[in-house]
Order: C-alpha cells, then sequence, then structure tokens
C-alpha cells in the first residue's frame, strides 16, 4: 500500500509546501527499505529528518537525542497545477 501511495504521489505531485513533507517522508522510507535506520546513524538520520516534519520532535525525542540537528526542509517554490491534457 505504501510502495502504491508513492508511485501515485510521485505521479501526481503535490503542489502545495506539503510536498516538502513528502520529500522527508519518502527519505525516511528509503533509509528503512535500505535497513539503514538500525544503526545509530541511520537512526539519528532519521530523527533528524523527523524534526522538520509538522511538529518537529517531542520533548520526549529531543531528550532522547538531544545532538540532533534538523535538516534542511525542501521549498517548494512557484508550483502549478500540471495541465491533465
Amino acid at each position: 500500500m505504501l510502495l502504491y501511495l508513492t508511485l501515485r504521489l510521485d505521479k501526481y505531485p503535490l503542489i502545495t509546501q506539503k510536498l516538502g513533507d513528502y520529500l522527508i517522508f519518502k527519505e525516511v522510507i528509503g533509509i528503512i527499505q535500505r535497513k539503514e535506520h538500525l544503526t545509530r546513524e541511520g537512526l539519528d538520520k532519521v530523527i533528524a529528518l523527523k524534526a522538520n516534519l509538522n511538529l518537529g520532535l517531542s520533548d520526549e525525542l529531543k531528550a532522547a537525542f538531544p545532538n540532533i540537528i534538523p535538516v534542511k526542509r525542501p521549498l517548494t517554490i512557484n508550483q502549478v497545477v500540471p495541465d491533465p491534457n
């Protein structure tokens, strides 16, 4: 189901700032698929990406990972609705 969702969102991309959230989410999925999240470095990368999604990190995650530096959020500039024809 998740693969279907990512394929649909790649085919019909978001045109708002939510595109940035999707790109971060897609990167996290890639990390998990490659099983990189099972290492400390991979987990730190997932947490750094999570820091830029929606509400950011919870107080518990901030306490557990105090040295995490959030990654830059992808900007979505001048997105237009694709022509269906």
